[in-house]
C-alpha cells in the first residue's frame, strides 16, 4: 500500500466515523425531543431521578443530604422538617414542589444538582420531570422487582411471524418506522446455529445435507439434531463457568492447583440432561440440603467453592473466611439475581432498596460453611474442606457422566453447613474485625419478602425462595441472559444489573412474557433454546441496509440479525474442528496446550506443582477450548487477546474489543499454522482440481461456497506461495514441522507448503470467527 493511498483510507476511515457519529447524534436528538403522552416513573423519570439525585437522596442513610429522600413517595411528598409548609414534590402542582424549583432555579447557590457536582439536567428533561408532577407524580416500584406478567401478543405482519417472540419485536420494529430484514441464506443460517448450539462449525456432509433439503422442516429438524448433541452442553457451559469464577487453580500469589473439573463435568451433564432451571439452581445452592443428598447433588454445590482460596502462610484466617464469603453472596446476587449486593457491603446500596442489613443477611445463608482462612500449605490439598471424594466405582456406577482418566479418588471441593450455627453481623465499613449488630437470614422485601417458617432458614430456604413462582428477578434475569448469548446483546443491555443503575429493557412486553412463559413450561431450558431460534426474528440476515442504520445503529430494535465475533475458546474450536483434528472427547480433567515459553516461571511464587508450566501431548493438544488449564495468575494468553474471563470473579458478561493482538494471533498461534498444515496435507493426499480443493477449504473453515472473485483471489495467492516455496526449499521444510501433528513426509513439498499458507490466508478472514 503507497502511503498516497494509506492517507485516502485514514481520511476515508475518519470521514465515515464522522457520518456515523453525526447519524447517532441526530438520531439521539430526535428520540430525546419526543414527549410523551403518559409519563411513567419508570422508564421516564426514574432513570434520570437515578443518575442525578440518588447519590445524595436515595437509599443510603449515611449519605443522605438535607433529610430528603426522592427515591419514596413518603419520602418525596413529606413536608421539610424545618418548613413545614414545603414539600420536595407535590403531586399536580410542579409550581409548588421546592424540587422541581431547585431545578429550573437561575440562582447557582440553590440549584440541584450542585454546581461542583458537575450533572446536569436537559431541558427535555426538566420538561418531562414537570409534566410527570402535573400528572400526579405517581410513583412505581421498580420495574424489575414487580412481578412479570404476559400480555396479549400485539399485531403483526402474519406472513412474517413464526412465532410469539416475533409478535413484539415486529411491533416495536414498526413503531420506530423500521422493516425485517429478509431471511439469511440457508448457508449462513447454518453456520450460525451450529456455532450457537454446539460452538463447532458445520460439517462438509451437514452442509450439504441441510443445503439438498427442501422441506419445510429442515431448518427444525437441524435444530433438534443440536440440541440433542453432547456437544451443546459443552456449548451452553462456557457462560455459566464466567458467571462461576471456574478455574484450575485457587488464585492469589501461590495460585496453587485445585481440582474442580468433575463440576464441569456435572454443568455439562446438567444442560445435555435438560434440568429444569430450577433444579439447576436449587442443586448448586443447596444440593448438600435436600431430603436425602444423592452425591451428584452434593457434586452440584461445588459452585459455591469456586472462589479464590489463598495458601499463602501468615494470613488471617478470619479476614479471609469472610473474603470467601462475600465472594459467594457477590456471586449469588449477579448470576440469579443481576443486582449489586456488594455495593451494600459497606454501607446502604446508593441507588438500589438494599440495605448493609440485607446484605449481611443474605451473607448469612453462606457463613454456615465450616471452612479456614488457610488450610495447609500449597500442595497440602488441591480441594480444600468440605469437600467429597469420587472414586472410579462412583464413575461407573453414580456419576457416569465424569470423565475420569485414571484410577486414583479426586477430591472436589463442595458445601456443607455447620452442626453449630455461626452467628452473623453487620460488619462496619466491611471489615472483618468490626462486628456491629447481629442480624438472621433474610432477603431484600423488595424483591420478595422472605418468611423463614415458609421456605427454612439455611441454604435450601434460599434456594426455593429464588424459584419462587412470585419471584420477578430469577426467571427475567436467565431469560435475558440466553437472549444476549444469541443477539449478541440482552433485552436488558446491562445483563447483570437489573437494578435502578441497570439499562431498561428495550421491549419489556417480551422479556415478561418470556419470563413466564420459561416459568409455566417448567423452567425448560431447550425449550426456551429452541423458541429463540425458530423465530423469524433469529433467521433474519445480518446485512445492514441504510434505513436501520440510520435509525437504530446498534440495532437494538432487532430489524436485522447480529453479528458477532465468536468467543475464545470457540476460536480455537473452529479452527481444529475445521482441520479435522479436534479431540471431541467430553469432559475430564484441563489440559495445558502451546503456550508460549516462560509466562507461568515469570509469575510464579517459586512453589507448588504449577510453578512451571508443563505441557500436555497427543491428543489432549486437541481439546476444545472450554478445556485449556486455567491457572488465574496466569490466564491462557490467547484466549484473554480475544476477551476470555479470567475467572477471577463472577462474570457476567464478556466485554468485546478488536486489537491488532488478535490479528496476530491468528497469523502465529501454532493451532492456526499446525491446522492449516494438517489440513493442506490432507488435501495433497486427494484428487481433485486446485479450485475444487480450495473451495472445500473455503467451505470448512467460512461454511459458505466462496464467490468466483474469492475464488480467484485465493487462487492467484496460492500460485505466488508456490512459487515462493519453490525457490526457498528451508522455507517448506520449517512450515512443515510446525506443530506436534504427526507429519506427513510424503506431504512436505512445495505445493502442500502453498496450500498451508492459503488455508492460513482463510482462517484469517474476518468472517472465519465472525457468526453472520
Amino acid at each position: 500500500m503507497t502511503l498516497l493511498s494509506k492517507r485516502f483510507g485514514f481520511l476515508l476511515l475518519l470521514a465515515i466515523g464522522s457520518i456515523f457519529a453525526y447519524t447517532r447524534c441526530s438520531d439521539t436528538q430526535a428520540q430525546e425531543t419526543a414527549m410523551p403522552d403518559v409519563i411513567d416513573y419508570n422508564y421516564h423519570i426514574r432513570p434520570i431521578l437515578s443518575d442525578r439525585c440518588f447519590k445524595c437522596h436515595g437509599p443510603d442513610a449515611n449519605k443522605r443530604k438535607a433529610g430528603l429522600r426522592l427515591d419514596t413517595p413518603e419520602g418525596a411528598y413529606a413536608a421539610f422538617k424545618d418548613n413545614p409548609s414545603m414539600r420536595a414534590i407535590v403531586p399536580g402542582h410542579p409550581e409548588s414542589s421546592d424540587a422541581f424549583q431547585r431545578l429550573i432555579t437561575k440562582d447557582t447557590s440553590l440549584r440541584m444538582p450542585t454546581m461542583s457536582s458537575h450533572l446536569t439536567v436537559s431541558k427535555h428533561e426538566i420538561d418531562l420531570i414537570e409534566k410527570w408532577i402535573k400528572q400526579g407524580a405517581v410513583y412505581k416500584p421498580h420495574w424489575a422487582f414487580i412481578k412479570p406478567v404476559k400480555s396479549k401478543l400485539p399485531d403483526a405482519d402474519e406472513d412474517w411471524v413464526r412465532n410469539p417472540i416475533d409478535y413484539f419485536v415486529y411491533a416495536k420494529m414498526a413503531e420506530k418506522s423500521l422493516k425485517p430484514s429478509p431471511e439469511a441464506s440457508k448457508e449462513q443460517l447454518l453456520k450460525r446455529v451450529c456455532l450457537d448450539l454446539t460452538g463447532l462449525p458445520p460439517t462438509l456432509e451437514m452442509q450439504d445435507r441441510f443445503l439438498k433439503d427442501d422441506s419445510p422442516q429442515a431448518y427444525e429438524k437441524i435444530i433438534n439434531e443440536l440440541i440433542s448433541s453432547k456437544h451443546y452442553g459443552e456449548k451452553m457451559s462456557i457462560q455459566w463457568l464466567d458467571l462461576a469464577r471456574y478455574a484450575d487453580s485457587h488464585g492469589y500469589q501461590d495460585d496453587g492447583l485445585r481440582t474442580m473439573w468433575p463440576w464441569r463435568d456435572w454443568v455439562i451433564h446438567a444442560f445435555n440432561s435438560n434440568y429444569s432451571y430450577a433444579k439447576f439452581v436449587t442443586w448448586q445452592l443447596a444440593g448438600d440440603l435436600m431430603p436425602r443428598p444423592s452425591k451428584e447433588m452434593l457434586l452440584a454445590t461445588g459452585f459455591n467453592r469456586n472462589h479464590k482460596i489463598t495458601q499463602e502462610g501468615g494470613v488471617i484466617d478470619e479476614e479471609y473466611r469472610v473474603e470467601y464469603v462475600n465472594d459467594r453472596t457477590n456471586t449469588f446476587s449477579k448470576s440469579f439475581l443481576a443486582l449489586t449486593f456488594e455495593c451494600a457491603r459497606c454501607h446502604d446500596h446508593k441507588y438500589d432498596p438494599i440495605s448493609q442489613k440485607d446484605y449481611y443477611s443474605t451473607y448469612a445463608f453462606f457463613n454456615q460453611v465450616p471452612e479456614k482462612g488457610l488450610f495447609g500449605t500449597i500442595d497440602a490439598s488441591f480441594a480444600d474442606p468440605p469437600n467429597m471424594s469420587i472414586s472410579t466405582k462412583d464413575v461407573q456406577s453414580i456419576l457416569k457422566f465424569i470423565h475420569k482418566k485414571d484410577t486414583a479418588t479426586v477430591d472436589v471441593m463442595v458445601m456443607a453447613d455447620s452442626s453449630k450455627h455461626r452467628p452473623t453481623y453487620v460488619l462496619s465499613r466491611g471489615n472483618y474485625d468490626m462486628p456491629g449488630p447481629e442480624v438472621g437470614f433474610g432477603l431484600p422485601k423488595s424483591i420478595l419478602p422472605f418468611t423463614p417458617a415458609k421456605y427454612g432458614q439455611n441454604r435450601l430456604g434460599l434456594a426455593r425462595w429464588v424459584v419462587d413462582p412470585a419471584n420477578p428477578l430469577t426467571s427475567r434475569v436467565f431469560v435475558n441472559r440466553m437472549w444476549a448469548q444469541f443477539f449478541g446483546r440482552g433485552i436488558v443491555k446491562t445483563v447483570g444489573d437489573f437494578g435502578m443503575q441497570g439499562e431498561l429493557p428495550t421491549h419489556p412486553e417480551l422479556l415478561d412474557w418470556l419470563a413466564v412463559d420459561f416459568q409455566s413450561h417448567g423452567w425448560n431450558i431447550k425449550r426456551l433454546v429452541k423458541q429463540i431460534v425458530l423465530s423469524a426474528t433469529y433467521q433474519q440476515a445480518s446485512t445492514v441496509s441504510s434505513a436501520s442504520i440510520k435509525v437504530d445503529p446498534e440495532n437494538i430494535y432487532l430489524s436485522r440479525m447480529s453479528r458477532i465475533r465468536i468467543p475464545a475458546e470457540q476460536i480455537r474450536d473452529q479452527v481444529l474442528a475445521s482441520a479435522g483434528i479436534l479431540n471431541k472427547e467430553i469432559g475430564g480433567p484441563s489440559v495445558k496446550t502451546y503456550q508460549p515459553k516462560g509466562l507461568w516461571e515469570v509469575a510464579t511464587s517459586g512453589r507448588g506443582s504449577l510453578m512451571n508450566y508443563i505441557q500436555d501431548h497427543n491428543q489432549d493438544l486437541y481439546r476444545r477450548g472450554m478445556y485449556v488449564f486455567i491457572k488465574r495468575t496466569v490466564p491462557p494468553p490467547t484466549m484473554l487477546i480475544f476477551d476470555a474471563s479470567n475467572r477471577d470473579q463472577c462474570e457476567v458478561q464478556r466485554g468485546r474489543t478488536n486489537t491488532p493482538l488478535q490479528a496476530l494471533v491468528m497469523m502465529n498461534d501454532p493451532h492456526v499454522l499446525e491446522s492449516s498444515r494438517v489440513l493442506a496435507s490432507q488435501f495433497s493426499r486427494e484428487k481433485g482440481s486446485l479450485e475444487d480443493k480450495l473451495t472445500r477449504a473455503f467451505r470448512r473453515i467460512v461454511c459458505r461456497a466462496p464467490k468466483d472473485k474469492e475464488l480467484a483471489m485465493l487462487k492467484k495467492y496460492y500460485e505466488a506461495e508456490q512459487a515462493s516455496c519453490v525457490q526457498n526449499p528451508k522455507k517448506v521444510q520449517k512450515l512443515m514441522k510446525i506443530g506436534e501433528y504427526k507429519q506427513d513426509k510424503a506431504a512436505v513439498t512445495g505445493s502442500t507448503a502453498a496450500m498451508m499458507l492459503t488455508i492460513q490466508l482463510i482462517y484469517n478472514l474476518e468472517e472465519a470467527i465472525m457468526r453472520v
